[in-house]
This record gives C-alpha cells, structure tokens and sequence, in this order.
C-alpha cells in the first residue's frame, strides 16, 4: 500500500491516466516541456538565445560597396536634424511608426530635458531602392557651436551630408559654420529645407540664400517637412542618388577608425567604428595602434538605432565592437584597430579639439574624490573634447583644471556628471587661456620656453616678470535681422571687437563679422545678443590665435582673505567696473554672520572696489527704559568690541552656490 501527498499525488494520477491508447480516447498529452523544465538532450527555448539568433541572422556581406552610403545630418540648433532622423528610421521600418518618435536618438537625459542634442548617433538604415536593397549609415549630430568637435569626428565617418534649414528663419551662423565643415572635408552636400508646414515658411527665399551663401542651386533643395513627413521619401532617393559610396577595399588587411566609445561596466568600452578595409569578425584578434595592445573581439555588430549583432562588419560599413577593453584611457577616440600580425598605415585620426573655457572642479566632500575621478574618466571617454589637468586648491582641496569648448559644453558636462554618475562637483569661475612673454633669460630658463600659457588665474605672472601678456582672440559670426544690427554694434564694441566685414545675406538679413577677444563673449554674450535681438540673431566663432592686451590680476578679498577660487585675469580697462560687480554679487550671495564682513576687489595693492555685508546684531539697548545716555553708550561700545573680537577669529566660508552665483557678469546696461 502506497500514498502520495500534494503534488506528488497529481502527478502519480496524471502519469497513471496517459496509458498506451489513452490518446485516442481524448485525454490530454503529458505537459509540453517549459523554459524552466525541459525535454531531455534539448535546448531550452528562452527569451535571449532567441533574441541572438534573430540577430544572428543579419548577413552584412549582401551589401557590396556600391550600395552603402555614410551620411551626416547637420544643421542649425532647432532646425529640425533628430526630428528628420526620426522620419527616415520609420521610413527604412527601423523603428515602428508610433506618436511617441519624438528625437529618438537623443538618448541621454540631459538631452531629452535640454531639447538640445549634445552626443552625435549613430543608425543603420536597410533601404529599398529600384529592386536593389541599400545600407544607409546616418549620424545625427548636434547644432550648437559648443559641440563642433562632435560634428567634425562624425564628419570623418561620412562620404555626405544633408545641410538642414529652417525654412522660417533660413540660414543661420551654425549653419554656415557646419557648411564649411562638410565643404573642407570635400563631402557631398545636400540642402534640406526643413518646415515648410509653418505659417510664415518661405522655402524660396531660404532657397535664394543658399544660392547666394554656399553657391548651390536653389533648384537641388529639397524641401520637406519632417514632423509631418512630407516629402521626406525624396531625402533618401537623394542620398542614394547624389552621394558617393565609400572608397574602400575588402581584400586589403583590416583598417577600422574609432570616432565614437561609451563605457559599460558589464561588458567594457564599446567602441564605434567605421571600416576603411578589410573585414572583423567575431573572435579576431586585433590591436590598437596607439597602445599596441592586443584584443580578443567579443562581439561585432550595427546600430539599429539600438546594438544589433552581426557575423562580420565588411570596409565601408559603421558599427560597433567590443574586444574586452576594460580600461577607459584604451579606448583613444581617433585610434587605428588592425588584425594582429597584419600592421597598417594607421588612420590620420582626428585634430584635438583646442579647449576654449577652463574651470576648476572639485568634489564637495573630498572623500568622495576617487568615486569622482573614475566618473570623469568614464565621462571624457564618451566626450573626448574635454581636457583633464590634475589641479589643487587651498579652499578646496585636490582637483582637476578641465578644459571645455564653451560655457554649454561645461553646463552639460556637469549635469551629465550628476545624472548619469550621482556626482555633485564645485566647479570654479570659467576663465580662458592667456599667454604671457617673459622678460629675462633667467625666468626663461626656470619656466623653459619664453612663451607661457596660464590656464589657472592663481598663476598668473606679476607684470615685472613679462614683456607683454597676449589673450586669445576668435572670429565671430552674427547673422540677424537688419533691424537689430544697430545694437548689436553698439553691444560688439562694449565687448572691444573689432568689425572685419558686413554683408546682406538677402533683402532683410546681415551677416556681421567681428574679431572678438574670447573672454569677453565666453559667459553672457550668447544671452545678451539673444535679448538684444528677441532671440532672432545667431552666434558662431571659430578660434583666430593671440594679440597683445593690457591685462591684469585681480583678486577678491573677504576681511582681507584672499580667496583663491575667484581670482580672475581681467582688461585693465574693465578691472573697475568688473570688480564693483563682483563684490555686489557676493554681498548678495554670502550668508550674514555675526561680525560684519568687508568684500573687496584689489588690483595688486591697490583696492578697487568694497562692499560690505552688515553683522547680524542684538538689540542690546531693549532692557534700556529710558535714562542716561552713557549707559546706551557703553552697552553699544561692549557689543562693538565683540565683533571686532569675533571678526578676527571668525572664518567666513563661501557657499557652493555663491560662486555660481558670482559667474554670470553684470548685464550690459
């Protein structure tokens, strides 16, 4: 006799019931192997071995050279470049058709709540075209004129681009200067004119523009409306049709550029790729030319917008691979990947990018500074234009002098800090590079080079040790309506610019050239033009070297204490003004405490400017009711002496957000 319990005693009954012939009479087959309890010698069917095949399957090798195409879309900030991306990734069925595409590839957070595009992506698009299937590789890049870097490395990928513009505002300063990008790097260019569903949209008039600015027919614009997706099917035959394939060869040994990498910290460094020659596949060997390490490849694959893998990635195709690079600094953006024991030519690489900002930074708790420096690494790993110099300071402890490409490109970077690595940072006052020439042969030995670059406001040399200081200078661009050209003028000469040319782009609209000293349009000129104007004038600048200016240290002293951190290098025409400002600020920003704190700005010896921020005070004379003067007198006096007293001992710390705070310059009256 036998008994079985619970499920035991199911299961016997359900065994028992499956006898030879028991199908014939309608009962139920024994229960299908699942994912968790499968049939012997067979594979478990789950979710992600499926997935893998379903990947797996991509064959790259059916799209020969001749139906690839690498293109870029640039154009203006606004002007409409995810927006179209995201039209032509629902065309090709890369993604599914929903309400919801709206900037797809911008992926960060940062991004998405900036409305602006900070890091460029990458997708591959299968595209159907007179009964032949092409490869499309399209990169969306960003607009400002703080992430050109981004623009330019994206640029070296491509064989084309499409130039977007707005057809309500036309051409802007962005848009000519990413023009001249493309037109340097001899690539095809397409003009897109973009919003022509608008009200006020004049597609002819930007046409004529265009004629007139880049010396393309307006007859080869194509003009489209990418958030109704109108027209957008003839952006494809066009890419198709007017850019070239890229000229590569398979047979040759592998040549693969690295324009892009992100860090995972599951599987490594992801680098993006684009093969000149030759073909990788899954288990190569490969090495990086700029460290000489050598690689097993993980994984190759296509980005579709999201990680697709793949057999191979053949010459002329973009993509990425992971070949276990589980340190940041391995992952050199511009490197050479080649197979080993087959070295190559290394690829030219990319230009580094020259850093027009520098600021300091430093955790808040400098326990935290290990955590901070492996997310700094992690981050200039994915946004290779920031330069890192280890720095210290007395207030703040140990640090880095970061170098960025304008005031956005370090905004962004320190959000991005706080968001993607929970980093909270203080980062110092923007300053810009300077150079001094020094005076005698005995500096020159000690310093080594008779030209130095100042980068820390702290080092700047005493006006007796140097000949001349030199600041850098750039070419800006201003493209607005004529209307506004008179106060921009006026606003371009406060900032000591100097006007080079003036033409009229069409019947309404100037485009305005001026040779501007950088520290003077560096932290407020963008928002003083955009007010200026009523947000219709554009802003561009490229770098045009070094003049000789008569500049000068100041210092901010609080009850005499210099502090480190505000010290800036300022035109000695500006130091007054400037310095007046400065103290304002603080005295509105710094904390009342119980002694009274004197703000000062100094030049040398010399006090420019004071402000003062009044002590907190007891009424010492509320229990008086009346009587002798003397009484109030001496209570007064004794409450005086105190301060005096809690003056000299008492510390006065500057809170993280009165530097802030103290960053902005005064706006232009």
């Amino acid at each position: 006799m036998w008994t079985l319990s619970g499920r035991g005693w199911w299961r016997g009954r359900a065994l028992a019931a499956w006898a030879p012939g028991a199908a014939h009479r309608g009962l139920p087959g024994p229960p299908r192997p699942t994912t968790r309890q499968a049939a012997p010698g067979s594979r478990a069917p789950n979710r992600l071995s499926s997935s893998a095949e379903r990947q797996e399957k991509i064959d790259m090798s059916r799209f020969p050279v001749e139906n690839i195409r690498n293109f870029s879309i640039i154009a203006h900030v606004d002007h409409g470049k995810s927006t179209l991306a995201d039209r032509l990734l629902e065309l090709t069925g890369t993604i599914d058709k929903t309400k919801n595409n709206k900037q797809v590839l911008d992926k960060l957070q940062v991004e998405r709540e900036r409305g602006i595009t900070v890091k460029a992506q990458t997708a591959s698009l299968f595209y159907n075209h007179e009964g032949k299937q092409y490869l499309l590789n399209l990169i969306d890049t960003p607009g400002h004129v703080d992430f050109s870097y981004e623009v330019s490395r994206s640029l070296s990928a491509c064989q084309g681009v499409l130039l977007v513009v707005d057809a309500n505002e036309g051409i802007q300063a962005q848009t000519v200067a990413n023009f001249f990008l493309a037109f340097e790097a001899q690539l095809s260019v397409i003009p897109v004119i973009n919003k022509i569903d608008l009200k006020n949209a004049d597609p002819e008039r930007v046409g004529k523009q265009i004629e007139k600015v880049f010396d393309i027919p307006s007859d080869e614009c194509i003009k489209i409306s990418a958030k109704l997706g109108t027209n957008v099917e003839s952006v494809l035959q066009a890419v198709i049709e007017r850019i070239p394939p890229p000229k590569v060869h398979r047979k040759n040994p592998l040549r693969a550029l690295v324009f892009d990498s992100t860090f995972d910290q599951y599987r490594g460094v992801i680098a993006n790729v684009a093969l000149f020659d030759g073909v990788v596949s899954k288990g190569d060997k490969v090495v990086s030319a700029h460290t000489q390490k050598t690689y097993d490849v993980n994984e190759v694959g296509i980005l579709n917008p999201n990680e697709q893998q793949t057999h191979k990635l053949y010459a002329g195709q973009v993509g990425y691979l992971i070949a276990g690079m589980k340190d940041v600094t391995e992952a050199q953006i511009g490197d050479t990947l080649y197979l080993h024991k087959q070295p190559v030519e290394p690829l030219p690489g990319f230009k580094s990018a020259k850093p027009m900002v520098f600021a300091g930074m430093y955790p808040v708790d400098q326990s935290e500074y290990n955590n901070l420096k492996s997310a700094v690494d992690k981050l200039t790993l994915n946004d290779s234009s920031v330069t890192v110099h280890r720095d210290s300071s007395l207030a703040l402890g140990a640090g880095w002098r970061l170098g960025f490409l304008g005031l956005l490109h370090m905004e962004v970077f320190n959000q991005r800090l706080e968001q993607e690595y929970n980093a909270s940072v203080i980062l110092t006052t923007p300053t810009v590079p300077y150079k001094a020439v020094l005076s005698s042969a005995k500096l020159i030995k000690e310093y080594r080079e008779k030209e130095i670059t100042i980068i820390n406001p702290a080092q700047f040399p005493d006006k007796s040790k140097v000949t001349e200081y030199l600041e850098p200078v750039v070419l800006g661009t201003i493209i607005t309506p004529d209307e506004y050209t008179g106060k921009i003028m006026m606003l371009c000469q406060a900032r000591r610019a100097v006007e080079k040319d003036m033409m009229f782009i069409d019947q309404n609209r100037v485009m305005l050239k001026y040779l501007f000293p950088l520290n003077e349009i560096v932290v407020d000129f963008y928002d003083s033009l955009k007010s200026l104007s009523s947000g219709y004038a554009s802003f561009d600048y490229e770098d045009a070297g070094y003049q000789t200016a008569d500049l000068v240290k100041m210092d901010i002293l609080l009850n005499g204490n210099l502090v480190e951190e505000l010290v800036t290098v300022i035109h000695k025409d500006k130091a007054h003004s400037v310095g007046k400002a400065i103290c304002e600020r603080l005295k509105d920003s710094l904390p009342r405490q119980l002694f009274e704190i004197a703000v000062q700005a100094a030049v040398g010896s010399k006090i420019i400017a004071r402000e003062t921020v009044k002590a907190y005070r007891k009424n010492v004379l509320a229990k008086c009711y009346g009587g002798d003067i003397t009484r109030k007198m001496k209570l007064l006096r004794r409450q005086a002496e105190g301060k005096k007293k809690l003056r000299k001992v008492g510390n006065v710390e500057v809170p993280k957000d009165a530097f802030i705070k103290v960053l902005k310059k005064q706006s232009d009256k």
